[in-house]
């Protein structure tokens, strides 16, 4: 089975702030960090760390 770390982060955003989730603890991915960077940047997240 194959998954997509991309989609995954993006879906477990977008689930975490449909049930009003300040925040989530993803596993590090070289990639999914630098998207989360442009999001924070975008105003789409608060912080990425």
């Amino acid at each position: 089975m194959m998954t997509d770390p991309i989609s995954d982060m993006l879906t477990r955003i977008r689930n975490a702030q449909a049930v009003k989730k300040s925040e989530i603890v993803l596993p590090y991915f070289k990639m999914k960090f630098a998207i989360a960077k442009i999001l924070e940047k975008e105003g789409y997240i608060a912080k990425a760390e």
